[in-house]
This record gives structure tokens, sequence and C-alpha cells, in this order.
């Protein structure tokens, strides 16, 4: 019987691997990490947040300039689709009170171990340790194992190797180079879902790194939305700024100049009551005590009024107000790419037929992060990893059966 290779065994490539398994093909699923869906639980290590609750149209908006492209694949296999999936592996979800759609029990290996139970019972054949390194001059897949360099050539191929975050975890980013030199056209990888630099002073980083700014509303552009995020040593991090991320990227690359973040850091207050409430007699408090007391600002969010604020503006009642509802905050550069949550860039996607096999290299075919498109984190990455892996998986049985016959 001929074989499929799949090669990478995050969510894309497990699900492409069971799509052409459930099609009738063998399939020898290749992942070069001593065991597969090593990214996949680490996503999980806090609530693995599977995907998200909110109506279809709304949730394809998330995907932005790859919307169109995206949106057959997820209407296929979208959120409701792959909740239901999980309750075929045992896994029953829910709605968390922000839309999101988590497992009961909060945890990825529950439902990574029921599914590769499925796969190996439904004859999919796992090897771990196993180094996709290119093609050879006869069009063989090179690959480098425990037992040395060998090659192997498949009827069909499904590439899901990840984008270029988390690079101990398996994506690193080292197939781009391959495809390119067989001419598929590549956008550069880059952050997504990263956090940036902010030059902080000595005392504002030693005081206050690693603690939270809670309940704050930020803005970028036309772009606000509340939530929050961490203070790190180098800037800062976390939900709400990944949130931005992208538009605030896309600044600093093409100008070169900071990303200016406006927060309001007391959004349950309006200017005109923050006036009124700081302009009262504060006796012998403190600035910091009468901040406390009369907008409810402490801690980090006091400590970041005096970051960018002089004492003498600090006792300007006016000038203080209009910082905590817009306090302007440069952000100098994106954090490296293999710290960002995902990356963007990848494959583009009009390289790719509608069952995501390569134009200019047939019966090969992505799937997942490798491609080029960008989501928020709230379950948007994962659907969109599951939805491409089981459109390439199709589209690559599809392929064999027309080519060669079923196998």
């Amino acid at each position: 019987m001929v074989s499929v290779a799949v090669i990478g065994g995050g969510p894309a490539g497990l699900m492409a691997a069971e799509a052409l398994s459930e099609s009738g093909h063998r399939v020898d699923l290749y992942e070069a990490m001593p065991s597969v869906g090593r990214k996949f639980l680490l996503a999980g290590k806090g609530g693995l947040n599977l995907t998200h609750s909110q109506p279809l149209p709304s949730f394809l908006d998330r995907y932005g300039l790859a919307r169109s492209r995206l949106q057959p694949w997820i209407e296929s296999f979208g959120p409701e689709q792959l909740r239901q999936w999980a309750r075929q592996l045992g896994v029953e979800t829910f709605v968390g009170s922000s839309g999101r759609v988590f497992p009961t029990d909060f945890k990825a290996a529950p439902l990574l171990r029921g599914w590769l139970r499925r796969l190996r019972g439904a004859g999919v054949n796992v090897l771990v340790r196993q180094h996709w390194t290119g093609w050879n001059p006869a069009g063989e897949l090179t690959m480098e194992g425990p037992q040395g360099p060998h090659s192997i050539r498949p009827a069909a191929v499904v590439l899901a190797l990840g984008g270029g975050s988390w690079a101990r975890l398996g994506s690193t980013g080292a197939w781009v180079p391959w495809l390119q030199a067989r001419g598929v056209e590549v956008a550069p990888l880059r952050p997504a879902n990263c956090g940036f630099e902010v030059a902080w002073s000595d005392h504002f980083r030693e005081r206050f790194a690693g603690h939270a700014l809670k309940s704050v509303v930020a803005t970028f552009g036309d772009c606000s939305q509340q939530g929050e995020f961490v203070v790190t040593e180098t800037g800062v991090e976390g939900s709400l700024i990944y949130a931005l991320s992208a538009g605030m990227r896309d600044h600093i690359e093409a100008t070169s100049a900071p990303a200016v973040l406006t927060l309001d850091l007391a959004p349950d207050f309006s200017r005109e009551r923050l006036l009124k409430e700081l302009s009262r007699p504060r006796g012998s408090n403190t600035v910091a005590k009468h901040l406390r007391n009369r907008a409810h600002l402490d801690g980090v969010k006091a400590g970041l009024l005096r970051e960018v604020l002089e004492p003498a503006e600090m006792a300007d009642c006016p000038r203080l107000v209009e910082t905590i509802k817009a306090l302007r905050l440069p952000l100098t550069a994106t954090r490296p790419l293999d710290e960002a949550i995902s990356s963007a860039g990848g494959v583009r996607l009009d390289q790719l037929d509608d069952g995501l096999m390569i134009r200019a290299v047939p019966g090969v075919f992505c799937a997942g992060e490798m491609l080029d498109w960008e989501a928020p984190t709230g379950g948007y990455l994962l659907t969109a990893c599951f939805a491409t892996g089981r459109a390439a998986g199709l589209g690559a049985a599809r392929w064999m059966d027309q080519s060669i016959g079923p196998t």
C-alpha cells in the first residue's frame, strides 16, 4: 500500500493524518520532537482554549486579510464541529464568560491521549525524532533520524511544520528556504500575539516587573479593547497587548518609529468625575494616597503615572486627569519571534489550490501555522490549525485517488 507522509505532529498535522486515514489511506506521520503535540500541550497548561463561541461571521473577521481564503475551510470544520469532534474523543467542552471554549477539565493532555489512541487504532504510523531536511536531487524527502540520514518517497506529502515561534518545541521555520528553492513564495515569518519593548526607567522596572495592569482600556489606531496585561523587565505582554499586536507591529516595521499605545487607566471614571474627585483638597494625604482614595489608582497604575509624569505634572490636576484617561506608552520594538505566541507570514495562500496543495509542487500540501495568516488568541489560532489540517488531509486524499486510485 502506498503511503502518504505527514510532516509535523501538531494539531494541523494530526488532523491531516486523521482525515487521510478516514479516507482509507495509509499514513506515516513524522515528528521532529521526541513526542507529538508539544506546543499544543503547552498551550493547554493554563487551560486549553480550544475555540470560541461567537457567531461564525464575527469569528471569521478575526482572521483579517486572510478571512475569505480561510472561510471555506473553517466553515467545513469550525467551532461547532471542533466541539463535536472533542466530544467523540470523550472530552466535553463549555463556554466561558468571555465566550472562549474550554474542555471541562481545562486540560489538553486527555484530549491528546484520546486522539493518539484513535489515530494509532486507525493505522496511523507515528515516527518521532524524525527531522525533515528538504528534498534531494531525485525528488525524495530527506530525513534525519536516530539511525542517521535517509530518504522517503511518499505518494503525497502534507507539511504541517508550524511557524517560527517556540523553536524549542519544534517550530523552527527551517523549512522556508527549502520551499523557496522549489519556487514557492513565502512571506517572511514575523512575531504575532507578541510582547513589545518599552524603555522603562530602572526604578519602574525593578519595582513593577511582573505586575499586572487590570481593567484598563488600550487603544491603537481605530482599535480599542478592555482587559489586562503584564509589565515585564523589557516592556509589556499579555492578552490585551496580543489583541492589538498586529497593528502595532506593522506600524513599527513600516515607520521604524515607536507604536504609541494609549491607555485609559480608569475606564469606570469619566474625565469630569476624575477632575471633580482629584480636585478635592487632599490635606495631609500624599499624592499616592489621594489617587488611591479618590480614583482607586495605586500600585502599578500609580507607578506608571509617575513613570511618564514629572512631580509638578502629578500635582497639576487637569494634566493628571488627562494622563489617567489617555496615557501614551511608546512601544519601541516587538520582542523576538521565538518568544511570540504565534507567527505571521508563511506560505502565501495564493500559492495553494482549494485543497491546500502547492501549485508549484504537485502532491505537496500545507496546513496550519506555516500558512500566511494570523489571528488573535482566544481559540482562533487552534481552530484554523485544525480546519486547515483537515482540509489539507482531505485535499491530499482526493489528489491521491485521482492520481493513482484508492490505496
